[in-house]
């Protein structure tokens, strides 16, 4: 088939991309590369100066922008398949979208609406303070209060984001949901157009952790029984062994520039956040931040704390890759890309791992995530219990992490569950 793949978040349409091409597909990746965190694409259509100081140098990054699409749009004919990554699929207002997605439409074959992300229905049922326990939006019957919410509530409930968004829904052929969440919010109004498809990982593309614990290591027993021989896809880890530096007695964080890894047991575990300050209470990295200090002091042979804060991508990458543990996505019930990155790396995950997320998989006997109620106490209390006090055994985590995402998220796997929805 050729397929055409519209838009980008956190390289999934990419990694899609790849699956696909190995099954034998033409697929064609149009995108802004996911803003700063550019990710490949075959057709770039990434807005310029849009934060620009000078109105001269933003409206010629508009107009740029609009050149762009001019010259690109009239080649998007032909496909078998088209998938929009977002109602949203451009970088203009939403107003403006209608036309764009009736040219796809008219001039392709199927066209497809990827649930991925912040939309009309997940503001929707998230608000409705009965379909979670909690979300982005709610605690039990009680909405949050943030000034992010205000915006997403004018642009995607009463706005022309929504209308955008049900208008798509209505019209087009599939609805494909990548999260738990997404899957509760779309089911319900488009029973038979949904199918929920789990996020891809490449693994073969993804740098393993250095602080995967070897199967060598004393202090560690044997995989168990469910845990298979690595497979031909998966890169073997090869851990570290350089010298550790102690923590900052004040903080409980690593100082900065030094590096290393150990054998657990004789050191302590490396606790990794990333932190975007416009989006730390939404996301709750806030409250997390402020259970791993109390940790910190409470423990602190047995643990550090690595934290990203405005960095790099390719430095976020390297910081991950030398710690044991992410913590991520506190108020949610499933693994963002985020997360599965890191558990395909061979990190634990801290964060969303409800039991409603595991059902949707199918998977009743590998529960790798640790799964955190949205209070500090919480993160605190399963963080010291499952992992400072030595309850679990964290190698033992780290190869069920691994094993985890070959079952449910390898490429491979998934583009062979999107062929057979797009062939439906």
């Amino acid at each position: 088939m050729k397929i055409l793949l519209i838009g980008e978040y956190s390289n999934v349409h990419w990694t899609l991309a790849e699956g696909l091409r190995s099954l034998g597909h033409d697929v064609t990746v149009v995108s802004d590369g996911d803003g700063w965190k550019n990710y490949p694409r075959d057709i770039d259509l990434r807005r310029t100066n849009i934060d620009a100081p000078s109105p001269f140098r933003r409206g010629v990054g508009t107009v740029r922008y609009l050149y762009n699409i001019a010259r690109t749009w009239p080649k998007l004919r032909g496909y078998d398949i088209v998938q929009i990554i977002n109602p949203v699929f451009l970088d203009l207002k939403a107003e403006r979208l209608w036309p764009f997605y009736q040219y796809l439409r008219r001039h392709n074959g199927r066209v497809f609406l990827g649930a991925f992300g912040i939309d009309h229905f997940w503001v929707k049922v998230g608000m409705d303070c009965r379909t979670f326990r909690y979300s982005d939006f709610n605690f039990g019957s009680q909405l949050r209060d943030y000034p992010f919410m205000q915006t997403m509530i004018a642009d995607w409930l009463h706005g022309p984001k929504g209308d955008l968004n049900k208008r798509i829904a209505d019209d087009c052929d599939g609805i494909i949901t990548g999260l738990y969440e997404y899957e509760a919010c779309y089911r319900p109004y488009y029973p038979d157009k949904t199918r929920f498809i789990p996020f891809p990982i490449n693994r073969a593309a993804v740098t393993p952790t250095s602080t995967l614990i070897p199967t060598s290591s004393p202090h560690t027993p044997s995989p168990s029984p469910h845990t298979p021989s690595p497979s031909p896809h998966t890169p073997s880890p090869s851990p570290s062994h350089t010298s550790r530096q102690p923590l900052s007695p004040s903080t409980g964080e690593m100082p900065a520039g030094q590096s290393g890894s150990f054998f657990l047991g004789e050191m302590p575990i490396r606790f990794f956040i990333g932190i975007q300050r416009s989006r730390s209470a939404y996301k709750g990295t806030d409250i997390m931040l402020n259970a791993l200090q109390r940790l910190a002091a409470d423990y602190p042979d047995r643990m550090e704390i690595v934290k990203a804060e405005s960095v790099p991508f390719a430095q976020y990458q390297e910081m991950m890759n030398t710690s044991h543990v992410l913590l991520d996505q506190l108020y949610s019930y499933t693994p963002g890309m985020n997360g599965l990155l890191a558990m395909a790396k061979g990190l634990i995950l801290v964060g969303g791992g409800e039991p409603e997320h595991y059902d949707l998989l199918g998977e009743h006997d590998l529960r790798p995530i640790i799964n955190v109620q949205p209070t500090e106490q919480d993160v605190y209390d399963q963080i010291a219990h499952r992992l400072l006090s030595g309850a679990e055994d964290v190698r033992q985590l780290q190869l069920d992490s691994l094993e985890y995402i070959r079952r449910h998220h390898d490429h491979f796997i998934v583009a062979r569950a999107y062929e057979s929805f797009y062939t439906a």
